[in-house]
């Protein structure tokens, strides 16, 4: 249900269920934790972009999973939403750059799953977003926990319960997005690139310290940035780096 390649230390995994919109279910949610966490653990996969094959990014639950879930006892439906939880975490909290190349419809968990990536690039024409739970009477409940760290409560609070459908230049104006272009995949690649030229261990801390801060008061962030400051700066990357900055001019 995936397809992985991997060039010039960047990762590209596919949703590969064109036929389905890309849409989620167990096993293509287990298979993406699975390929999320062999890219943490290859030294050689410095960036990773997720993207979907075909017309759509990832069109949300899929249909008959849905229509099978109705039937679930609350304990197996809180075992089931653990398994996005965790897939959501998972992209979350993964220390290196992550960019969703979203290049068609991103629907309700697909919208999800695109808002934990670092970065999110868009077809100006064929993607878009929206949280479209409150149609079916579902709860767009673990989603939101994301959208509203990406765009804040309020504009998090109309897109929750409109279930309004955006464009992506309409995604751009709100925040949820970072760049509306023709070729989204081609844009993400450009991207992965620069991305490389940067220390991986000071992006995985930055990564680190932005999760972090948020749940500290001012006086407890800054005494916790001061610590990291010493850490990066007695590192050897930090060293190699700045003496070959150094030595440029």
């Amino acid at each position: 249900m995936l397809k992985v390649s991997i060039q010039n230390s960047i990762m590209t995994i596919k949703l590969n269920r064109p036929e389905k919109r890309n849409a989620l279910n167990p096993e293509i949610v287990n298979q993406l934790i699975d390929a999320i966490q062999k890219a943490g653990n290859d030294d050689k996969v410095k960036v990773v972009i997720l993207t979907g094959e075909g017309s759509s990014f990832c069109a949300g639950a899929d249909l008959s999973y849905l229509n099978k879930i109705k039937d679930y006892s609350i304990r197996e439906n809180e075992k089931d939403s653990k398994l996005i939880g965790n897939l959501f975490l998972k992209i979350y909290n993964f220390p290196k750059p992550i960019i969703a190349a979203v290049n068609g419809p991103a629907i309700a968990g697909g919208c999800g799953l695109a808002s934990v990536c670092d970065i999110i690039i868009a077809d100006e024409v064929n993607a878009k977003f929206g949280y479209s739970e409150v149609k079916i009477g579902f709860l767009p409940a673990i989603v939101s926990v994301f959208l509203i760290n990406r765009i804040g409560e309020a504009k998090a609070r109309r897109l929750l319960i409109t279930g309004e459908i955006l464009n992506a230049q309409i995604a751009l104006e709100i925040g949820l997005i970072d760049q509306a272009v023709p070729d989204c995949l081609d844009t993400a690649n450009k991207i992965a690139e620069k991305l490389l030229e940067n220390s991986d261990e000071s992006i995985s801390m930055t990564k680190a310290l932005l999760k972090n801060i948020s749940k500290l008061n001012v006086r407890e962030a800054v005494n916790y940035c001061v610590g990291l400051n010493a850490v990066s700066r007695s590192s050897k990357d930090f060293s190699e780096r700045l003496n070959q900055f150094l030595n440029k001019k």
